[in-house]
């Protein structure tokens, strides 16, 4: 059975600035969409949105699962309907073990008890395949773990979990070459009828590992242009400015307008004190 997640017109906001502005993205299991944009045009707001973060408005537009919106759930809820959120920057987690973090997320995802010998042989071929240190399963979560290793784990409690849709978010930054592509293959060979990837990143070197069927170009909220793979060779050699200058936009870093829009807030009110 093919899943379908549908992004229709979805339209978000923070406090006095709108950041996405009717977004449209229909993503099928078995395929893997890459997500490419300049710093600031609303990625990441897209992934926490999708998996239900709180900061955010959703002002219009829905986010569909099967033909159902996802927009009423919780993150748990979310999870549990099979949507999965590798995070850019991981927590570290003291006093709760990797093995007893994802196995109760197991458990709460499938609503069932998980079989201790299968899970052990599972989570071992897992760091295995993602070569994690031996006693990963026995450390606290993230715990002391380098960059790399942090985003390792995420994608090994991806391949523990067996979601439907993974919103891998700049999985890329902070790896060496080797983890690299060591996350790269992984997530790649994960990819099945069962599995729909977005991946969102900077990075063209991730997507020597991670082939893309569609490539996404997002600008100032909207996607605005989509592609195959010949989009990421001229982005790798001319940038973002040719999108710019073939479509006649003004490219707006969101993140620098909501912090502009906070200095000046501190500026007017430090102004009232002192009057």
């Amino acid at each position: 059975m093919t899943n379908i997640l549908e992004i229709k017109n979805l339209e978000v906001r923070v406090p006095e600035k709108e950041i996405l502005k009717g977004l449209n993205l229909t993503i099928k299991t078995g395929e893997i969409h890459a997500i490419m944009g300049p710093n600031g045009t609303g990625k990441s707001t897209l992934a926490s949105v999708i998996m239900g973060k709180k900061n955010y408005e959703v002002t219009g537009g829905d986010i569909l699962l099967d033909n159902e919106s996802i927009l009423p759930l919780q993150v748990d809820e979310r999870a549990r309907k099979g949507i999965f959120l590798a995070y850019q920057y991981p927590e570290e987690v003291n006093g709760v073990t990797n093995s007893d973090f994802v196995r109760q997320a197991m458990k709460a995802c499938t609503g069932k008890d998980v079989n201790l010998f299968t899970f052990i042989r599972k989570y071992e071929k897992a760091c295995k395949d993602l070569k994690m240190p031996e006693d990963l399963a026995h450390r606290y979560l993230n715990e002391g773990f380098s960059g790399g290793e942090k985003k390792r784990n995420e994608i090994l409690q991806m391949k523990m979990l067996e979601p439907k849709f993974a919103i891998l978010d700049e999985i890329d930054s902070g790896l060496d070459v080797d983890a690299l592509r060591i996350v790269g293959e992984n997530v790649y060979n994960m990819v099945n009828e069962n599995l729909g990837v977005l991946l969102i990143t900077h990075y063209e070197r991730l997507l020597d590992y991670i082939k893309p069927d569609f490539v996404h170009i997002m600008i100032n909220g909207r996607i605005v242009m989509t592609g195959g793979q010949e989009l990421i060779k001229k982005i790798d050699q001319n940038g973002y400015d040719w999108v710019k200058d073939e479509l006649g936009l003004d490219i707006i870093d969101e993140e620098e307008v909501q912090t502009r829009h906070a200095i000046l807030g501190s500026c007017a009110h430090a102004g009232k004190n002192n009057e």
